[in-house]
Parts: C-alpha cells; structure tokens; sequence
C-alpha cells in the first residue's frame, strides 16, 4: 500500500493544489495533505482554517484523501503518518531548484521516503497562493484560481 504525503502551508489551498492532490491518488492508495504550520511564517490563515478550506474542498470529495496539520521536519511527518511517498507540484524550473534540493536533505534524513514530483497543469502554471491573496487584495476575480468556499474566506479575511 503506498501512503503519500502531500505537505504545504496551503495559504489559501487554489485549484493547483487541488489538481496535484487529485493526481497523487493515481499513484497513491492514500494521500495525506500535511498543513504545515511553520512558526518562522506568518500566513493570512490559522493552520485550522487551512486545514478546514482542504476539507471542504478536497477532503469531503474524495475519501482517500485527509487532511492533517504539523508542525516541524517533514520526513518527522511522514514517519508519523506511515508514509513512503512524498508529493510536490512543480510549476516552473525555479521550483525544481528548491525542491531537489529539499529531496536530497529528505532522503539524506530518511531513505525510506521517496520524492515524487508531478507537474503543473498547464492551466495552473501561474498559480501560486500568493499571487491569489494579491489579486484578491485589490478586489480582482479570483473565481477561476479558488473554490468558491476559498474565495468567500479570502474575501472575510481581506
């Protein structure tokens, strides 16, 4: 049985995650979102109202996907969780540099773990939460990057 791991902060969850977590149940028996709550960041959302937005978007969808939040090493986590797989969307070659580099320390950690990195949809190349919250600042339509549930949130929030 192969468990994945999918970790991220999450802030907000857009349709490119969601699409990579959709096709990391292709791979994987089970997929574990993994909200990290990273003490050194300040996120627009608290780590439970991340992990609610992934439960009412993804977690009621599909059964063998859950949502769970952490804090700490990642590969700490996937031990926790019995993973064996860790799931990271690359967008650009600019990810990829950053990515490798954490697949090479987390295997270095934890040999047992593997990396598995699927690209970005096309559709979704561009799409980063962050360029999400800035377009939403200004009151831009962000209806064609989040689900509705996330763009409600967003709207409350800023």
């Amino acid at each position: 049985m192969i468990t994945a791991i999918y970790p991220g902060s999450f802030d907000p969850v857009t349709y490119g995650h969601i699409d990579i977590a959709e096709r990391a149940l292709r791979i994987a028996d089970r997929v574990i979102i993994g909200v990290l709550n990273n003490s050194e960041k300040t996120p627009l959302f608290s780590t439970e109202e991340r992990v609610k937005m992934l439960q009412d978007t993804v977690g009621k969808k599909y059964p063998d996907i859950k949502i769970e939040s952490f804090s700490g090493l990642t590969v700490d986590f996937a031990k926790e969780m019995g993973a064996n797989l860790i799931i990271r969307g690359l967008r650009a070659v600019t990810d990829y540099e950053y990515e490798l580099q954490m697949a090479q320390i987390n295997y270095k950690l934890y040999p047992e773990l593997e990396t598995t990195f699927l690209m970005s949809n096309i559709k979704y190349s561009f799409l980063s939460s962050s360029i999400v919250k800035e377009v939403a600042k200004y009151g831009g339509d962000i209806s064609h990057f989040v689900p509705s549930v996330v763009e409600q949130k967003l709207r409350e929030k800023l």
